[in-house]
C-alpha cells in the first residue's frame, strides 16, 4: 500500500471522501504542501484560527487540546499568546509518552518563542511531557480534519487517532459532554452529511472555522462515552507503545 494510503481499507465510503477532499484542495490551488494520507495545511489557515477565537468557550478556556498538525499551528499560537496552556499529543502517539504540555508562562521564563513551541518539532523539544492521568479539566478541544458537515459530522486521515484520543479523556473525566469540540479546515472541505456516515464511537463537532466563517454545528450526534476498545484497530496497539498499558490503567480505575 503506498504512502498516500496508508489508512485505507478500514472505511470505503470515507476513504473516497478523503480523496476527493485531498484532491479538491489541490485543485483549488490552496493546499500548503502535500495533503495525501495527512490532515491538509491550506490558505487561509490563520483566518480560521482567529474565526475559531471567537466561538463563546474560548475566551474562557484556561486549557486546550490541539492536534499536532501543520494548518493547526495558528491554533496553537493562538492559544498561547491568549495565555492558554496547550495539550498538544505526540504526532500520531508513536512516542512512550502521550502528549506535551505548553504552558505560556514557562515558555517565555525559558526565552522559548510561541511561534517555536506551536510547531510539532518546537513542542516536542520545549514542552513537559505528560501522560493522560496527569492532565487536568480540558475546556476546549481542537481535532484536525480532512472533511466535515455543517451538521459537526467529521473525518481525519483515516488512523483514529482524534477518536481514541477523545475516548479516553471521557474515560479519565477530563474531557465531558459539554466540552466543546472545534476543527479549522478550508471551506472547500465541507460536505454534505449523507456523504459523511458517522458511526457510534465518532466524535462530532460543535465548532467548524474556515477562513469565511465559524459554523456553530448545533450536533444531535451522541458523543461516544468513553473508548470502544472493541473497534481499536491491531495496528493502533501495535504502533502506539503505551496504549495496551493505559487499557490495563483505566480497566483497573473500574
Amino acid at each position: 500500500m503506498s504512502a498516500d494510503e496508508r489508512w485505507a481499507g478500514r472505511n470505503g465510503s470515507k476513504d473516497a471522501l478523503r480523496r476527493d477532499a485531498w484532491s479538491r484542495l489541490v485543485d483549488l490551488g490552496v493546499n500548503v504542501g502535500p495533503v495525501m494520507s495527512r490532515i491538509p495545511n491550506f490558505a487561509g489557515a490563520d483566518i480560521a484560527a482567529l474565526n475559531l477565537s471567537r466561538a463563546p468557550e474560548w475566551g474562557g478556556a484556561r486549557i486546550v487540546k490541539c492536534n499536532p498538525d501543520p494548518p493547526q499551528i495558528p491554533v496553537r499560537l493562538r492559544a498561547l499568546y491568549d495565555g492558554k496552556i496547550v495539550y498538544a499529543p505526540v504526532p500520531e502517539l508513536t512516542r512512550g509518552f502521550p502528549f506535551v504540555k505548553l504552558d505560556p508562562a514557562v515558555l517565555a521564563e525559558k526565552g522559548v518563542d510561541f511561534e517555536l513551541a506551536a510547531t510539532s518539532m518546537g513542542f516536542l523539544a520545549h514542552g513537559e511531557p505528560i501522560e493522560f492521568e496527569a492532565m487536568e479539566t480540558i475546556d476546549f478541544v481542537v481535532v484536525g480534519s480532512v472533511a466535515v458537515t455543517r451538521e459537526g459530522g467529521r473525518t481525519g486521515k483515516g488512523g483514529g487517532f482524534a477518536d481514541l484520543e477523545l475516548g479516553i479523556f471521557r474515560e479519565l473525566g477530563v474531557v465531558t459532554s459539554a466540552t466543546p469540540i472545534a476543527t479549522t479546515v478550508h471551506s472547500s472541505q465541507l460536505v454534505a452529511s449523507d456523504r459523511l456516515p458517522m458511526l457510534p464511537h465518532d466524535s462530532a463537532l460543535h465548532y467548524v472555522a474556515t477562513e469565511e466563517e465559524l459554523i456553530v454545528t448545533r450536533t444531535r450526534h451522541p458523543q461516544p462515552k468513553g473508548v470502544d476498545w472493541d473497534v481499536v484497530q491491531p495496528d493502533q496497539f501495535r504502533d502506539i507503545p503505551f496504549l495496551r498499558d493505559l487499557q490495563s490503567r483505566i480497566a483497573a480505575r473500574g
